[in-house]
């Protein structure tokens, strides 16, 4: 009788510290895979989110803001979800602007689909004009005063920039996950994972089991997957690549759970209000079998 062959799933993360702990069971056979086989690709978020929109892969990272326009092609994970809890991405700049400054001003932004500028456009409306520059270029363009020859005045952080800014002494004009919280009350989901709805429910389920079960070998064998980050991290050292996987990848990644899911509903209600996102999105989640 022939072996059957594994189904390949084609994952999609960031290379980053905070997605490289999550996945780093998955990644490196810590966990027993059963029928899959997991390829996993890694892209910046801009891209995975343009990926998404092709459907592209069976398991993929997405922004919050991104789901938007796939939710057509994707279901929600339950878990996976990266949520700032009274922090967030970062608005820097070289000097100090006041309000009416960063709206005549030319701010770097990871990408368009990204949640990071949804919420940058929320905080301060759609008045400023955004430069689209990968996200581990945005600190240098800030310094540099330009981008490919477009100006830039101030960007708009995520990952590990979001620590490391103040070393590079810029100014921090405003935290988008403590404004969110203050306006809210709530935390702010940045980040989230989705699988393909064209898959087999018993197929959907258990990648989101396995996902689950990698974020949590993680968390229970936190120095051994920490080490695995590390070089990820982008020159962060052992102790601040602690910090930020800490606050991405934690109680909320686990499960997002009820409080998790209502932030995501409003950010997504917030977003279509505001004109940014055309239509009003209901999430869907993986159904548990």
């Amino acid at each position: 009788m022939d072996t059957l062959l594994p189904k390949v799933i084609r994952v999609g993360h960031s290379p980053d510290a905070d997605d490289a702990f999550m996945f780093y069971a998955l990644a490196q056979g810590r966990i027993a895979t059963g029928a899959y086989q997991f390829q996993h690709q890694l892209a910046d978020i801009e891209t995975l989110n343009q990926w998404a929109l092709e459907g592209r892969l069976e398991l993929t990272a997405l922004s919050v803001h991104a789901y938007a326009y796939v939710a057509d092609r994707y279901l929600l994970c339950p878990c996976g979800a990266s949520v700032g809890d009274g922090y967030g991405p970062v608005v820097v700049a070289k000097e100090p602007l006041s309000a009416q400054e960063l709206r005549r001003a030319w701010i770097a932004v990871p990408g368009t689909m990204t949640t990071a500028y949804l919420v940058l456009c929320l905080w301060m409306g759609r008045e400023f004009h955004p430069v689209r520059v990968p996200f581990d270029k945005i600190i240098s363009a800030v310094q540099e005063g330009a981008y490919n020859g477009q100006p830039v005045q101030a960007g708009l952080l995520i990952h590990e920039a979001q620590l490391t800014y103040a070393h590079q002494k810029l100014h921090l004009i405003v935290d988008l996950g403590r404004w969110w919280q203050a306006e809210t009350g709530g935390p702010l989901p940045l980040g989230v994972n989705g699988v393909r709805k064209d898959l087999p429910a018993e197929t959907a389920y258990e990648i989101t089991r396995l996902l689950e079960e990698s974020i949590r070998y993680g968390l229970e064998h936190r120095e051994e997957a920490l080490q695995y980050a590390l070089s990820f991290a982008r020159g962060l050292g052992p102790a601040m690549t602690n910090q930020f996987v800490g606050m991405y990848v934690n109680h909320w990644t686990l499960h997002l759970g009820e409080q998790g899911r209502q932030a995501l509903e409003l950010l997504l209600q917030r977003g279509y209000q505001a004109g940014i996102i055309p239509c009003l999105v209901q999430p869907e989640f993986v159904s548990i079998l």
